[in-house]
């Protein structure tokens, strides 16, 4: 069955956001990857020890504060995360760990804004959580759509285990991505730029994939989440070329 012509529209306008999050910049990111990882491996292990902990605390702080974050509007979120990553890096590993819980405050604050641009409430348990799982349904360093099917599960009462499970499930994949921020701001004043310039990108890359999701959760309500999902998937993915 053809799509109709308003959902085929926003589909299209979906996969340009997809392009975006996966932009020029995120893709040199991804290629220094493998250098970051060897990197990291300079760290020493008790700093990355405490990366997977550290990770998992910012998630509970920033699930707390950014219900009471206000409204930093478009630009503003972009300069506060070049600030954080600067001072995060300026003073190498320590500082950039003592970073993190602000860096994913303000990254889930602009997510919880694009729950409220698609027409969610996102004080509302089950979209919370949806914003935490922003961070686990797609990696900026990985060849991932940054979507998946969790959204359209049935809505569970989040309890307070609930979130704890939840925040346990997507920190070590949060964590992965942070590690390599970690090791590129190991370097003091260097870390400065570096943390400052990985900071934007991974705000765009997270923001543009809240976009997608969101977008997708409201138009899995009026036309099906199996429709919808394969048309996205359909115009993100490229056309496999038939054997004869």
């Amino acid at each position: 069955m053809p799509l109709a012509p308003d959902l085929s529209a926003e589909i299209a306008e979906l996969a340009r956001c997809h392009v975006r999050a996966n932009g020029p910049f995120m893709r040199l990111v991804t290629r220094l990857g493998g250098k970051l990882e060897d990197q990291l491996k300079l760290v020493p292990e008790s700093f990355r020890d405490q990366l997977d902990r550290a990770t998992a605390r910012a998630l509970e702080v920033s699930y707390g504060l950014a219900s009471r974050a206000p409204d930093m509007g478009g630009r503003a979120p972009l300069a506060a995360v070049v600030a954080s990553g600067a001072a995060g890096g300026a003073g190498g590993i320590a500082s950039a760990l003592a970073e993190l819980p602000v860096t994913v405050t303000l990254i889930l604050t602009a997510i919880r804004a694009e729950a409220r641009a698609a027409g969610f409430d996102p004080d509302d348990p089950a979209i919370r959580a949806e914003c935490l799982r922003v961070f686990g349904a797609g990696s900026p360093l990985a060849q991932d759509d940054g979507v998946n099917t969790s959204f359209f599960t049935a809505r569970l009462t989040l309890t307070g285990q609930a979130v704890q499970n939840l925040i346990a499930s997507v920190a070590p994949r949060l964590a992965a991505v942070l590690g390599q921020k970690l090791a590129a701001q190991a370097v003091p004043v260097l870390g400065a730029l570096s943390g400052a310039a990985l900071n934007a990108a991974f705000l765009n890359y997270y923001r543009e994939i809240a976009r997608i999701r969101f977008a997708l959760l409201r138009l899995a309500g009026v036309h099906g989440a199996e429709t919808v999902l394969a048309a996205f998937r359909a115009a993100v993915e490229p056309p496999r070329i038939r054997r004869a």
